[in-house]
C-alpha cells in the first residue's frame, strides 16, 4: 500500500453542464457513457448501449429482469421438449406499429435472418447451434439445435425482433419501426436519442411518456448532470463519486456486484506468456484485496481464481484466489527462467472500465517491484479492440473485463476456448471440458464439467485474476431504480417516485 498514494490521483473536477432542468417525472433522462453505434439489433452485442436502447423499441421473446431471472415477453411460456428441441408459446396480441404481427412467422424470419451468412449479423455466433426453425401455429414455434444448447432461452433475452415486411424496404441500421414500449422520436448521433411511448404497444403502459438517452462520456460530467437535476440515471462512476452524491442530499447513489470480472489478459501465444510458471508468478505478485479496498472502498469482490462471478451457473465456490505473496512470486519468476530485463507491454483501454487506468497503474507498480520491466500503453477502446480481434496483435498483457449476459459458464468460458478469436490461449483439455458441459442438459453434470474447467483454468493461469467489477450508479430523487449488475440500462426498470 505504501506506493499507492502517488498512483491514485485525485478525482477529476466536476464539469458544469448547462441544459434545462427536467420538470416532469413523465420524462426520464438516462446518461450513457458511449455512443449508440447501430439501430439494427442483429448487428450489435453491446448490452450497455446499443441493445439497451433498442430493447425499448423492439420486442424480444424473453427478457431478463432486475433480479437476473428470465421473464416472459413475446413468449408467454417456453420449454425444452428434449435435449435438441425448444418450443415457445407466444402471446396472440403483439404487433409492430405498421400492423405486422409479432407471430411465429416473424420470429422464424428473424432467426433465419441472423443465421444467414449473406447478412453477416454481428450476433450470428449466438445461433450457430440452431439447426431448424419450424412454425407450428401462429402462436407456437419450435427450434431444433444440432447439439444441446442449455442456455438458448437465456441467449434469446438479448435477441430483438425486427418487422419482416418493413425490413424488406428499409435500412434497420439507421431506421426503426417500433414493436416495443417506445418508438424513436429523434436520433442525434453522438449526442442524444429521444424515445416516445408507442401508442400501439400491446403490453402494459410505460411509466414514462418520454425517455431521453444522452451521451455523456466523462464520468465527472455525468455526476455534474445528475446533481444539477438534468439526468435521472447515471452508471459507471468512481466509488468516490458514489459517496459524494450521497452526501449531496440532492440525489442518491450506490453499487451492486456486477456479472463482469476484470483481469489482466495474457497473450499465451507469445513468450514469455507461454510459460505457466511465469503466469502463476504474476498472480502471486499482485495484492488483489488491497486494490479492492484502496480503489473501490471494498465494493469490489476479489475474483476466486476464475472469470465467473457467483451469479453465473457453473461458478466454482471451491476455488480460492492466489494469495498476495511477492516472495513466492520472485521464487517462481527465477525458476521460470524468463529474462526479466525484456520490456513487456501492458495495454490499457481508456474510458471503458471503471477506474481501469488506476488499477493498471497499481498492477504495473507491483509487478515492477518483483522485477518485471513493464511499459503501459493507453489507447481508446476501438483501437484496443482492433488490436485484440481484427489485427490479432494483442499485447503480452492487457486490461480486460468480460461478462456474458446469459449468466452461464457456457458463454463466458467459451471466450477462452481453443480456436475462439477472443481466447489467445489454446488448451485442449479445457476445450474438451467445455464441450462436455454443453453436451448435456443435466444441470448437475454440467456443473461438474465447469467445476473441472475453472479449476484447470486457475492452475494454468491464462490471466491475472483480479476482481468482480462493481456496478455503480446514481439516480435522481424523482425516480427509483431496481439496480442491476448485468449492464442493461432500461427505462422500464425505473419508476417515478410518487
Amino acid at each position: 500500500m505504501r506506493h499507492w498514494s502517488r498512483i491514485i490521483g485525485a478525482t477529476a473536477a466536476v464539469v458544469a453542464v448547462s441544459l434545462p432542468v427536467l420538470a416532469s417525472a413523465e420524462t426520464l433522462t438516462i446518461a450513457l457513457g458511449t455512443n449508440v453505434n447501430t439501430l439494427d439489433p442483429h448487428m450489435s452485442a453491446s448490452v450497455g448501449t446499443d441493445l439497451s436502447v433498442l430493447s425499448h423499441i423492439y420486442p424480444s421473446l424473453v427478457i431478463r429482469g432486475p433480479d437476473l431471472k428470465l421473464q416472459p415477453a413475446v413468449a408467454k411460456s417456453w420449454k425444452q421438449v428434449d435435449d435438441l428441441t425448444w418450443r415457445f408459446t407466444l402471446v396472440d396480441n403483439a404487433s409492430f406499429a405498421n400492423g405486422e404481427k409479432v407471430d411465429a412467422e416473424a420470429v422464424k424470419w428473424n432467426l433465419d435472418r441472423v443465421r444467414d451468412p449473406k447478412v453477416n449479423a454481428r450476433i450470428k455466433a449466438w445461433f450457430d447451434l440452431v439447426k431448424d426453425v419450424k412454425v407450428v401455429s401462429p402462436t407456437e414455434i419450435e427450434v431444433t439445435t444440432s447439439a444441446p444448447y442449455p442456455a438458448f432461452a437465456d441467449q434469446l433475452s438479448m435477441f430483438f425482433l425486427l418487422p419482416p415486411q418493413w425490413a424488406a424496404s428499409h435500412k434497420p441500421a439507421t431506421e426503426t419501426l417500433s414493436g416495443g414500449r417506445y418508438e424513436l422520436a429523434e436520433n442525434v448521433p453522438g449526442d442524444h436519442i429521444t424515445l416516445k411511448a408507442n401508442p400501439k404497444w400491446w403490453g402494459e403502459k410505460p411509466a414514462f411518456d418520454t425517455v431521453i438517452f444522452r451521451n455523456i462520456p466523462e464520468s465527472a460530467s455525468r455526476v455534474a448532470a445528475l446533481l444539477a437535476g438534468e439526468v435521472d440515471l447515471i452508471t459507471s462512476i468512481p466509488l468516490t463519486e458514489v459517496k459524494r452524491i450521497k452526501d449531496s442530499g440532492s440525489a442518491t447513489a450506490g453499487s451492486v456486484p456486477s456479472t463482469r470480472s476484470l483481469f489482466i489478459k495474457f497473450n499465451t501465444q507469445k513468450p514469455p506468456f507461454d510459460n505457466k510458471v511465469f503466469r502463476q508468478a504474476l498472480n502471486y505478485a499482485v495484492d488483489k484485496q488491497g486494490i479492492t479496498e484502496a480503489i473501490f472502498d471494498g465494493a469490489a469482490d476479489v475474483s476466486q481464481c476464475q472469470v465467473l462471478s457467483p451469479n453465473y451457473f457453473g461458478f466454482n465456490p471451491d476455488l480460492k484466489p492466489y494469495p498476495y505473496d511477492p516472495a513466492k512470486a520472485q521464487q517462481l519468476l527465477k525458476s521460470s527462467g524468463v529474462d526479466l530485463s525484456q520490456p513487456i507491454a501492458l495495454d490499457v483501454p481508456t474510458g471503458v472500465y471503471l477506474q481501469g487506468t488506476e488499477v493498471a497503474q497499481v498492477v504495473a507498480d507491483q509487478l515492477t517491484q518483483v522485477g518485471l520491466n513493464l511499459k503501459i500503453s493507453e489507447m481508446d477502446f476501438s483501437t484496443y479492440m482492433n488490436k485484440y480481434l481484427r489485427s490479432r496483435e494483442l499485447a503480452p498483457m492487457s486490461v480486460l473485463a468480460q461478462a456474458w449476459p446469459t449468466i452461464d459458464a457456457d458463454g463466458l468460458l467459451t471466450l477462452f476456448a481453443p480456436g475462439n478469436q477472443y481466447a489467445y490461449w489454446d488448451n485442449a483439455a479445457f476445450g474438451k471440458l467445455l464441450e462436455q458441459g454443453r453436451s448435456t442438459t443435466d444441470k448437475a453434470a454440467r456443473q461438474g464439467f465447469y467445476t473441472k474447467a475453472t479449476a484447470l483454468m486457475c492452475e494454468e493461469a491464462p490471466a491475472l485474476f483480479l476482481y468482480v467489477q462493481p456496478a455503480t450508479y446514481g439516480t435522481s430523487k424523482r425516480v427509483s431504480w431496481a439496480a442491476r449488475g448485468d449492464d442493461w440500462v432500461r427505462a422500464f426498470d425505473l419508476k417515478p417516485v410518487q
